[in-house]
């Protein structure tokens, strides 16, 4: 199950209390305070990986809290740290606080990251002894720990994204230029998630690219699935505009083209001064022409100066079932993935 947004309660360790204590041993008749620190509370540590690609482990958790500090003990014994809690996310998460929206952590690349800080622990009386009081028969408590209501919201890292309208053919396309393998079948609204998949060029060079799902006319309404997902597509590069050629549903190729972009200038509307935001609309785009093989080449021709004369774009032509056209689209979009990343 894909999930990209949970709301969590999280709260790190108090610090254990300091110990009060003396020693009592038979032999050691003037026995001075012996009573150790508290161990520190746990923190709460966001680990980032690229292995991880949904936030499900967390869906239907609402509280998260990391282990208390040990008390201290006789002995001058300190008492042992609370164990951390490690909250396992995907690269490309953004933490915010639940109430007011804003960016507290972009959590864009692996590794760890210490949210909320242990409780220190209390010092035990054996810390308060001084030439005038040889006996301090007080300790301190434990510092409480930190807490934070947070919202957890994905955004899926990847070089190129996929957009188009349903039925366009992007789930056909990402299973054949990579080993990902979305659910294909002839009804829109077939991929209900966004999938990533990543495509190698030789033995040491990939980019990943990312199939994003519901894009229709009036998506920005909430039409459909509406616009949710294509906060997965602010993180790329720029974007493979899958368009279906064949007309079996009657679309027009240029206002399939249309259509997206209008949807496109509305998420970015909605969405300009949020933080962490990313605007779509200045991304570069490659239109891709999908379906070849289900029209002749005077109607392809046809369809491809359309597009020049209205639009002025040169749209690459493929078949994602046939796989004509396609290694010709994979070195373009590795060319423009690694000469963007030199």
């Amino acid at each position: 199950m894909f999930v990209d947004e949970v709301k969590l309660s999280l709260a790190s360790g108090k610090g254990g209390a300091g110990s009060v204590s003396f020693r009592r041993e038979s032999m050691t008749p003037r026995g001075g305070p012996d009573g150790g620190d508290g161990g520190r509370g746990g923190h709460v540590i966001f680990r980032a990986l690229p292995s991880i690609n949904s936030l499900v482990d967390y869906r239907g958790k609402k509280k998260l809290h990391a282990q208390d500090g040990v008390p201290g003990a006789a002995a001058n014994c300190t008492g042992a740290d609370g164990e951390d809690l490690i909250v396992l996310v995907p690269v490309g998460t953004l933490v915010k606080d639940s109430e007011t929206g804003s960016l507290l952590v972009d959590l864009d690349q692996e590794g760890d990251f210490v949210f909320l800080k242990g409780g220190r622990g209390g010092k035990g009386n054996h810390f308060f002894r001084t030439s005038v009081n040889q006996a301090p028969e007080h300790a301190q408590p434990g510092e409480m720990g930190e807490q934070r209501n947070i919202l957890l919201e994905l955004k899926l890292i990847a070089d190129v994204g996929i957009i188009g309208l349903p039925n366009a053919g992007k789930s056909t396309l990402i299973s054949r230029i990579s080993a990902a393998r979305p659910k294909i079948a002839s009804y829109p609204f077939t991929t209900l998630t966004p999938h990533l998949g990543v495509v190698r060029i030789g033995d040491l060079k990939s980019f990943v690219v990312a199939d994003i799902p519901g894009l229709i006319k009036g998506a920005s309404q909430g039409v459909g699935l509406g616009i949710q997902f294509l906060r997965h597509v602010e993180r790329t590069r720029f974007f493979i505009h899958l368009i279906d050629i064949s007309s079996m549903d009657g679309v027009d190729p240029v206002s399939a083209y249309e259509d997206i972009q209008h949807e496109i200038n509305s998420y970015d509307q909605l969405n300009q001064g949020k933080e962490g935001f990313f605007a779509l609309t200045p991304r570069p785009q490659i239109v891709v022409l999908n379906k070849k093989d289900l029209l002749s080449q005077e109607q392809i021709q046809a369809i491809v100066q359309k597009f020049k004369t209205i639009l002025g774009y040169s749209p690459y032509v493929i078949s994602g079932v046939t796989g004509a056209g396609v290694s010709d689209l994979v070195q373009e979009v590795s060319r423009r993935v690694f000469a963007e990343g030199e």
